[in-house]
């Protein structure tokens, strides 16, 4: 084993961030890593190379597993530049403009477009600024639009519908469901939940909202007399299925905002970098032309029979391009959230045009930050609509077959939100670790390769014998960082971690325990061997766990390849 230094290693997370990031700019700065990034390079074994499995899972995970050839989320490149949009760097002093994650059909490899610093630059049109594609936007005027109130509003005067109607039920057996008491509390969390105030951000008022529009409220519905055919039941069916569509108006109305009033502002644009600009409203201009299609249809769906008996058929056709808007733009949330939170601390300028922004009546007191939360809510609340619809129509039926495949289609979608959001996580953490490991001696191995995650990682204690006529044991700080399908053992120096070996797992890596009294060894020792190490040789050392509970856990995760 080479020497190690004395100073006790620190977690990951403990160390400078911000110096974390400097480098990760630098990385990327770099060509020459543009190939480690997307190759998965072969360890050789006893038995000859041994690919890395790209699809392997921690056991018991539910971390999602890299999926078909065409899920955006297996464009590592385009997912990279995308960690590297991180609200804690500099973006002004970046030499290219990355995508964020994008699904769009078509656009299965991302590319790079060259520029320079424009934040001193007249910022360009607002369409081309945005990945330099055209708008999406359909010419449409949707006839419900105005009448409904801004889709936050929108989701206050929901939770006080269902309040009503548990004060109103006698029996609430029909009512009171798991799942309607999950979607519930959901709907009310955010607003029991004290509020963070952005220094932007205007003090709220208590909100007034008007009365939502239903169906039978329709003066096309009055007119042509329907209402008196109609049992309670089929009203109902009638009020849910119009409830899509009012809350698809009153969501694009939302969107229109966000759109025209902010990310077109060029008073807002001179204030940040266009880096900035593009991490900040992601795709939300395609979000929002694919909510215009989608309003269009069910408007025309409503337009051709007033008492509508599908609405299942018009989302199956729009999952497709809900995948490809939806997904990238949640997926790339927690950077956007990152972004803004350190703008509103750092920038001047951009804190004193965004409150000038969002003081104009146009955004009724709403922050930036309600906006842009707005396409991760939607979706959401598409399946908790399509669920009602669902229990409100005639069993085994046509209608029924096609609402129960939107439904699942829409929690797929859901789902795949979710784990884009976790997936970006695990990049986010391997990019970080990577440039703070020094592998000296060894020939460097990347660490972010597609299926790749931190299992656990942790300081713990080599057990050394000094050679001599009279020797002493003692005890040198190390550090385990433990993946999927690597281990690698190191030491801390300064503010980078010293590569001492590596082994990989669980092919290559063995623990057991000991018996530390007839030894005379600290009571939580453990033996780690590896049969093939970065040496090319075998290795075996003595482990000391800080606790009882570390050593427990080490042994469990070291021991589950066994």
């Amino acid at each position: 084993m080479a020497e190690f230094g004395s100073s006790r290693t620190c977690s990951i997370r403990s160390c400078g961030g911000a110096e974390v990031f400097a480098k990760l700019l630098a990385y990327f700065e770099d060509p020459r890593h543009e190939r480690s990034i997307l190759d998965c390079p072969d360890m050789a074994t006893a038995e000859g190379p041994r690919s890395l499995d790209l699809n392997a899972e921690e056991p018991g995970s539910d971390l999602p597993q890299p999926s078909q050839a065409n899920n955006p989320l297996l464009d590592m490149s385009s997912i990279i530049k995308s960690v590297a949009a991180a609200g804690v760097w500099t973006f002004g002093k970046m030499s290219f403009v990355p995508k964020l994650h994008d699904s769009s059909p078509g656009n299965e490899e991302t590319t790079l477009s060259s520029s320079v610093d424009t934040t001193n630059e007249e910022p360009e049109d607002p369409v081309e600024d945005e990945e330099g594609e055209e708008d999406h936007s359909v010419t449409f005027q949707s006839k419900y639009i105005n009448i409904f109130p801004l889709y936050q509003d929108y989701c206050v005067q929901s939770v006080r519908d269902d309040l009503q109607k548990l004060s109103l039920k006698t029996s609430l057996s029909e009512l009171i469901t798991p799942q309607y008491l999950e979607s519930l509390q959901c709907r009310l969390r955010p607003l029991c939940a004290p509020q963070e105030t952005s220094p932007s951000s205007p003090e709220r008022p208590v909100i007034s909202v008007s009365h939502c529009t239903l169906w039978q409220e329709l003066d096309e519905v009055k007119a042509a007399g329907l209402l008196g055919g109609l049992t309670a039941q089929q009203i109902r069916l009638q009020e849910s299925m119009f409830e899509l569509i009012g809350s698809e108006a009153s969501y694009l109305r939302s969107l229109g905002i966000a759109v025209d009033h902010f990310s077109s502002s060029q008073a807002l644009k001179c204030t940040i970098s266009r880096l900035e600009h593009h991490t900040l409203f992601s795709n939300i201009r395609h979000v929002k032309a694919t909510s215009e299609k989608f309003l269009m249809d069910l408007e025309r769906r409503l337009t051709q029979n007033l008492f509508m008996s599908q609405l299942g058929d018009v989302v199956l056709d729009h999952c497709p391009a809900f995948r490809a808007r939806y997904v990238p733009y949640v997926t790339n949330m927690m950077y956007q959230e990152a972004l803004i939170s350190q703008l509103l601390q750092q920038n001047r300028g951009f804190v004193s045009s965004l409150k000038q922004l969002e003081g104009e009546p146009v955004c009724q007191r709403q922050s930036l930050k309600s906006f842009l939360v707005l396409p991760f809510q939607r979706i959401t609340r598409v399946k908790l609509i399509l669920e009602t619809i669902l229990k409100l129509t005639e069993p085994d039926s046509d209608e029924q077959l096609l609402l129960q495949k939107a439904k699942e289609a829409i929690h797929e979608i859901v789902i795949e939100c979710n784990d884009g959001v976790k997936k970006m996580k695990v990049i986010e953490q391997l990019v970080s670790l990577e440039v703070m490991l020094d592998f000296g001696k060894f020939k460097a191995l990347p660490l972010v390769i597609s299926g790749r995650f931190l299992v656990h990682e942790g300081p713990l204690s080599l057990l050394t014998v000094d050679s001599g006529p009279n020797p002493r044991t003692s005890l040198t700080d190390v550090q385990l960082h433990l993946f999927n399908d690597l281990l690698i053992l190191s030491s801390k120096k300064e503010d980078r971690f010293l590569v001492e070996d590596h082994a990989v797992f669980p092919t290559y890596v063995h623990a057991a325990p000991l018996k530390t009294k007839t030894l005379g060894l600290p009571p939580d020792s453990f033996l780690l061997h590896f049969s093939r190490s970065g040496t090319g040789h075998p290795t075996a050392m003595i482990l000391v766990a800080h606790s009882r509970s570390d050593k427990e856990e080490w042994m469990r995760v070291l021991k589950c390849g066994d």
